[in-house]
């Protein structure tokens, strides 16, 4: 009985948790699916809004490149390449 006593106060207080979350609102812009669901599967996309100044172009590369190569994240060739493209368009340092 305990137990369940234990696991319902955790659902509450995880349930109380996620309803204070703020959803972030990305730019919608072609590739914004591909940043969702690869990027979002692992951290929260807050990350990608709250680097100021924006990072240049190269900088995205070398973000996403990391994410694959050191973290393991399971990112295909192409879907790689559109989030690039998307985060350095949409969040890259315009004078890079």
């Amino acid at each position: 009985m305990r137990t369940i006593a234990l696991v319902v106060f955790a659902a509450l207080i995880a349930t109380s948790a996620s309803a204070e979350e703020k959803l972030i609102d990305l730019k919608k812009a072609p590739g914004l699916d591909k940043v969702e669901g690869n990027c979002g599967a692992c951290h929260s996309l807050d990350y990608i809004p709250m680097n100021s100044p924006y990072p240049t172009a190269a900088m995205w590369d070398a973000e996403v490149t990391k994410m694959i190569k050191a973290y393991g994240a399971p990112i295909a060739d192409a879907d790689a390449k559109t989030i690039k493209e998307y985060l350095a368009k949409n969040y890259g340092n315009p004078g890079s």
